[in-house]
């Protein structure tokens, strides 16, 4: 058997140093051990757990692996990390095949419009300048569109953002009609040629049933303008398992194109990502890995999977 050839990425792999360090890190250690045993299994499976892989996630992924090994494709424990790592790459896999269209993750040529939902305290604001800044990197034109009207700092912190990248803002006042917002940051960007438009929302309490109404009318108004559309869902990596049942909330009420995971340098529990996907039917996009504009990585599978386990050496080995 053949060691994948995981891509390198050294933001990624700082972003997931506590992750590793704590979880798969040790469960490489387990794996490195000759022998296969009932308590390699049962190690392996209090590890990903304590990693907030999941339950569900990781009987899932021990039943297959326990079929493999029952067909005789491990011999060894090495063998077993391969697999391991092999079977967490497929659960990252995007549910709908490849993200569609350049020069982004996701949005095609023309004007588009990316909605950001998420829950207050998650980093919104913050993901939405790292968007900014990577699309406008990506060749795309930019142009902001604070719709979050129900916090009295949302837009100020937005705009505070645009300036400091050089990007345009459709600020708004506090109560201001969110729909509002968003139709005329449209009308701008036919105005002045720009192609992406990104908008922050309210992200109060997911229960709440007005906020979900109003998502939904955002999206209505996107969609009455004839311009695609897709919704961002910002989940942050420290609540875990918690999340999924905030994105199922926002899901309901504006859809899910995808997901970006924020903080994810700041817990231990990075393993959350495996169950987001199958959970949610819906790729992961970007992971941010820090506080500076610049901290954030497109998301790929086999990089994300070869940071936890520190092989994204670039070489195969057999073993």
């Amino acid at each position: 058997m053949f060691r994948r050839l995981f891509k390198k990425d050294p933001q990624l792999e700082e972003g997931v140093k506590k992750t590793r360090a704590s979880f798969f890190g040790r469960i490489a250690v387990v794996l490195g051990r000759t022998q296969i045993s009932e308590e390699t299994w049962n190690e392996v499976e209090e590890l990903l757990i304590g990693a907030d892989v999941g339950v569900a996630a990781t009987e899932a992924l021990l039943d297959r692996l326990r079929l493999r090994f029952a067909r005789g494709e491990f011999r060894t424990g090495e063998d077993l990390n391969v697999g391991l790592q092999d079977e967490l790459v497929e659960l990252l896999r995007p549910p709908k095949g490849q993200l569609p269209g350049l020069p982004g993750p996701g949005l095609n040529e023309g004007l588009a419009v990316v909605l950001v939902i998420g829950v207050n305290g998650v980093g919104k604001t913050t993901t939405i300048a790292k968007l900014g800044n990577y699309w406008r990197g990506q060749g795309r034109r930019v142009i902001l569109a604070a719709g979050d009207t129900f916090r009295a700092a949302g837009s100020a912190q937005l705009e505070v953002w645009a300036d400091r990248l050089g990007l345009p803002c459709i600020g708004s006042q506090s109560g201001a009609d969110p729909g509002s917002i968003v139709f005329d940051a449209i009308s701008a960007a036919k105005a002045r040629g720009l192609d992406t438009v990104i908008v922050d929302t309210a992200g109060r309490l997911h229960t709440k049933t007005n906020l979900m109404e109003e998502l939904r009318k955002i999206r209505r108004i996107v969609e009455r303008h004839e311009i695609p559309s897709h919704s961002l869902l910002v989940l942050d990596a420290t609540t875990g398992q918690n999340a999924i049942l905030q994105a199922r909330a926002f899901a309901d009420a504006a859809g899910l194109d995808g997901i970006v995971v924020t903080k994810l340098d700041g817990t231990a529990r990075g393993g959350m990502v495996f169950s987001i996907v199958p959970e949610l039917n819906a790729p992961v996009w970007f992971v941010g890995t820090g506080e500076q504009v610049d901290d954030l990585s497109e998301f790929d599978p086999e990089a994300f999977v070869g940071a936890l386990f520190d092989s994204g050496n670039g070489e195969s080995r057999d073993v």
